[in-house]
């Protein structure tokens, strides 16, 4: 089904930022369209990190099995702005557009260099060879900081994921590089020369002061963008409210989406996923 044909309303079951094995999520797109389905969620976004590989596999398997979930074509693009580095959410894109290809292989790009840079930093940490762990963990995918991550937890290296960030890769860290990003202004060109919706993806997350995150909100309206998304499984009361007040009065359509990367009892596919019935919602572009 089109989603210009899907009969939104606010009790539809939506996700609207999951990731594959395609960049840093643990399952396929497969095993990720099972799992909606089984969630009962009736329209699923893949928004892998500057990827959109796994649209077409997801496409092909809901055809093959015949499975109920409608897929949102999507992708999360990473950018720089104030050194922050900010997510922006292309929704209902046209992967196959040139300029999105463009993009995502000058992202893809900065990622290898990325990668062998912090490689080279981990190896004076005394890790050896960690780009090209990280390189076989992600196989295909998108090669991310949660592949370095990953193999620093797997070997015991670190006690959990986080800690590989909080003492290694992680801002101002002995094997942090700076990601070389497009700007939030070419993002939202691209993802709207592709035909879709851009939308800043989950605001509270940037470690920002109020005042930073709205100097964020107005660059980004300036830019064009279109959402933001103010609905995420792990959010306060306060938060959410928070969030809510900025869409409101910057006039922003509204988004959710759980980041789903891997299963957890914290966070799951269309947990906690409601918009409240004062915003407008983002689907309503699409119609």
């Amino acid at each position: 089904m089109s989603i210009a044909d899907f009969d939104f309303n606010l009790s539809t079951r939506c996700d609207f930022h999951t990731h594959t094995h395609c960049s840093d999520g643990q399952l396929s797109p497969a095993q990720l369209l099972e799992r909606a389905e089984n969630f009962q969620i009736d329209v699923l976004a893949i928004t892998d990190h500057d990827t959109t590989a796994a649209l077409d596999i997801a496409n092909r398997y809901i055809l093959e099995k015949s499975l109920k979930v409608t897929l949102l074509t999507g992708i999360e693009i990473s950018t720089m702005w104030q050194n922050f580095e900010i997510h922006i959410v292309g929704l209902n894109i046209d992967p196959d557009h040139e300029a999105m290809k463009t993009l995502v292989a000058s992202q893809q790009a900065a990622r290898e260099s990325r990668a062998l840079q912090m490689g080279e930093k981990l190896a004076k940490c005394g890790f050896e060879n960690m780009t090209e762990k990280a390189k076989a963990l992600a196989g295909d995918g998108s090669i991310t900081r949660a592949h370095f991550a990953r193999v620093l937890y797997n070997e015991g290296r670190v006690s959990n994921m986080q800690a590989a960030f909080d003492k290694y890769i992680g801002k101002k860290q002995r094997a942090f590089v700076k990601p070389l990003w497009c700007d939030v202004a070419r993002a939202v060109d691209v993802i709207h020369q592709a035909g879709g919706t851009a939308v800043i993806a989950h605001p509270m997350r940037y470690d920002m002061t109020s005042k930073w995150l709205r100097r964020l909100i107005l660059d980004f309206k300036a830019a064009g963008g279109d959402a933001m998304e103010i609905v995420l499984p792990q959010m306060s009361p306060d938060q959410r409210r928070l969030m809510l007040t900025f869409c409101l009065e910057y006039d922003l359509y509204a988004s959710l989406g759980s980041d789903f990367h891997f299963p957890s009892k914290w966070s799951d596919l269309g947990r906690n996923l409601t918009l409240p019935e004062q915003v407008k919602p983002v689907w309503s572009l699409w119609r």
